[in-house]
């Protein structure tokens, strides 16, 4: 069953309408301003109506969901954080008091927190979508992560969030996780997908030294011996040394997707995610907008391979989808421009003399 929501899902994602794309630019070119001098703002603007098909947009209702899951993996000592960081900082933000709540409030957004498979009993607990799918995942350095159908699961329950929060009419999502150990999962993943080195993809997570660092990525390289993921198979390589979150943010992109609803990605993870999700629908890719530019190492190379720009570039290095607000503020921006910004015509404004 939940192998055939994702089939049937990636099946009716469409490329977006290019014409759509032309059509947009001739509108942005008639406000009253030079053409083109909004820069990458007229370009999200433009985007945005093809990727909603829509010609006479609305300032979208944006939604992080922040996706939270254990890693079994954090048992080798990849992390400068103890596994328990990650329900601790779940309750954190359901309390309101993490860098993702305070930025989604500046722009605006919702944050939807999902337990996707954190090690921990949370109860009934208002504001946390209970999606639970097993208590962490195994530790891949000396098993699989998990089995296929736990994999083909969190991709299923990420499509279905994005489904339900499309007919809620959301008109923007973002994506954000937490989980202590992800990083090493992402890299995993992303060595696996772009074929780079692993060295050149595993970066100081949370902030281990570079001992830390060179352990890391000798413990990525003999997970990765040992299972020997398949890369031409997304779904066996996140089997093999993923994490649930990252399963369940490549179905919110492959939902989205299907419903015509942007995507903006935040940082490695994420984009870790973007990887398999792509690779499980080629199309999808035309809804994904690059937030920023992370510190960590192999988000370059994830955004090099997928052929993003990102938009902002400030240092960040902090996930749960700071980045993404950041992200969705501008496309919000950018669509406002194009819908309230008056044409040349409306504001009585001479247009630039054409050169003859």
């Amino acid at each position: 069953m939940t192998m055939a929501l994702i089939q049937n899902c990636s099946h009716h994602i469409r490329p977006i309408e290019r014409e759509l794309l032309k059509l947009a630019q001739q509108r942005l070119d008639r406000l009253t301003k030079p053409p083109g001098s909004l820069g990458r703002l007229e370009e999200l603007a433009a985007f945005y109506v093809a990727m909603t098909g829509t010609m006479k947009p609305q300032v979208p209702r944006g939604v992080v969901f922040t996706l939270a899951a254990d890693h079994g993996v954090t048992a080798e000592g990849v992390s400068a954080y103890p596994q328990e960081v990650t329900p601790q900082m779940v309750l954190n933000f359901l309390r309101g008091g993490a860098a993702v709540n305070v930025l989604a409030r500046h722009v605006g957004v919702e944050v939807r927190i999902v337990d996707i498979g954190v090690n921990y009993e949370f109860g009934s607990h208002p504001g946390l979508l209970a999606r639970n799918i097993m208590k962490g995942t195994r530790n891949f350095a000396r098993e699989p992560a998990m089995t296929r159908e736990q994999a083909e699961q969190a991709v299923s329950t990420g499509i279905e969030l994005a489904i339900d929060a499309a007919r809620e009419g959301i008109g923007l999502i973002g994506l954000g996780e937490m989980g202590i150990g992800n990083t090493t999962s992402s890299a995993a993943i992303t060595a696996v997908m772009t074929g780079k080195p692993v060295d050149h993809v595993t970066g100081h997570g949370t902030g281990i030294d570079e001992a830390g660092r060179a352990r890391k990525v000798a413990i990525i390289q003999r997970a990765l011996d040992l299972h020997r993921p398949d890369r031409t198979d997304p779904l066996d390589v996140l089997a093999k040394v993923g994490g649930l979150e990252i399963g369940g943010l490549a179905g919110i992109i492959l939902g989205a997707a299907s419903a015509r609803v942007p995507v903006v990605l935040d940082g490695f993870i994420t984009g870790a995610a973007a990887l398999i999700a792509v690779a499980l629908a080629p199309a999808c890719r035309d809804y994904l907008i690059a937030s920023h530019q992370s510190v960590e190492r192999g988000h370059r190379v994830v955004l090099e391979h997928l052929g993003f720009k990102p938009l902002l570039d400030m240092d960040f290095r902090l996930g749960e989808g700071t980045g993404a607000c950041l992200g969705m503020g501008l496309i919000s921006a950018a669509v406002k421009i194009y819908t309230e910004m008056a044409t040349f015509d409306e504001a009585g404004v001479s247009d630039r003399v054409s050169s003859s």
